[in-house]
């Protein structure tokens, strides 16, 4: 059996030296595989050796006969494990975890943990600049492969080195809250059982996700106001907003009587989170103006109350923002117009 063994030696950046050892069952055109990776040159020399000998006697070389323990999980088998392990996260962080995973998986899946390098995982950024992916999901599969490395014990992560694997600079895009028009003008295109859900975020700027995780018990009809769970707020905690009262009065036209109300049942039946994203960007197309996300309402309510003159730390307070830093930077915009929206007169239409 013809073949070849070599040893492979790199610079680690505790200033240590690991030795590859590789090697290919017949001409250049065998694939090259991983024989193990060793900080003593004397090992690596050992390994070699004895994959000589086994090709010299025409045999497939087979490591997990070595009394060095089994082969490597492959990237695939440790992400498995590493994600059932995500006990601290949302299973809404796993899904996105395990999404960026999967993009690295048709090229590196097979290879052994401890045999990936940073070529390999620099192979792994250009194979995805060159299918057109973003620059954001580019990162997060980069991040989802070293997490990956780090729960398998990999020393000196090769994802993490930034002198070899460049990543694809990143252009934040320009936010441009919007004026009333275009809200107005999405609303009349809405469908009915999504309109209050838009009105509610226009007022409040809560996240979409408040849509479907505030429940008829969290609405304090005496004084008119609803409760944002901690789960729906950057601050993780609960917060109170209060309605105007044509806004409280169409959102207790759609409940049943008091003695009849079901407290765990949703304020916002009708809606949820994914489908009022998706209605709100056809609204917009059939209304003739610029597409915007539930999201961008909540810069716009910010925009609004700093154009107001409200201290940072009372829109901090009242969108559930965490970092005053943030609200100042990232979600204040300069409107090109501030008017409010006349929430009778389109609840009246």
């Amino acid at each position: 059996m013809a073949g070849s063994v070599w040893i492979r030696s790199r610079a680690t950046k505790s200033g240590g030296v690991r030795h590859r050892v590789e090697y290919r069952l017949g001409g250049r055109e065998a694939p090259t595989q991983f024989a193990g990776s060793f900080t003593r040159k004397r090992d690596a020399t050992l390994r070699k050796a004895w994959l000589l000998g086994e090709i010299a006697s025409g045999r497939a070389p087979v490591l997990s006969l070595l009394v060095d323990g089994p082969p490597a999980l492959t990237l695939t088998q440790a992400g498995e494990r590493w994600h059932a392990s995500r006990f601290d996260v949302a299973e809404s962080t796993k899904v996105q975890q395990s999404t960026s995973l999967k993009l690295a998986l048709p090229l590196l899946g097979k290879s052994a943990v401890d045999a990936i390098t940073t070529r390999d995982v620099a192979g792994l950024v250009a194979d995805l600049v060159a299918k057109g992916k973003k620059p954001g999901t580019i990162r997060k599969t980069v991040q989802a492969v070293a997490m990956v490395l780090d729960h398998s014990g990999i020393k000196d992560n090769p994802a993490r080195d930034r002198v070899v694997v460049k990543l694809p600079r990143e252009q934040a895009e320009e936010v441009n809250p919007r004026i009333a028009e275009h809200v107005v003008g999405a609303f009349r295109r809405l469908p009915e059982k999504h309109k209050l859900a838009l009105l509610f975020l226009d007022w409040s700027g809560a996240r979409v996700a408040a849509i479907d995780h505030t429940n008829v018990g969290d609405y304090d009809e005496p004084r008119r106001r609803v409760r944002l769970r901690k789960a729906t707020t950057k601050s993780k905690r609960a917060l109170w907003i209060d309605l105007p009262e044509v806004l409280a009065e169409a959102i207790e036209a759609t409940l049943p009587h008091p003695r009849f109300r079901d407290p765990e049942a949703r304020l916002f039946a009708d809606s949820g989170a994914d489908a009022l994203r998706t209605a709100i960007a056809k609204a917009c197309t059939a209304a003739g103006v610029a597409v915007f996300s539930p999201h961008d309402l909540r810069h716009r309510r910010i925009s609004l109350l700093h154009a107001r003159g409200v201290p940072w730390a009372r829109i901090a307070q009242f969108v559930g923002q965490r970092k005053l830093s943030v609200t100042a930077d990232t979600y204040t915009h300069v409107l090109m117009d501030e008017a409010e929206i006349d929430y009778a007169a389109l609840l009246a239409a």
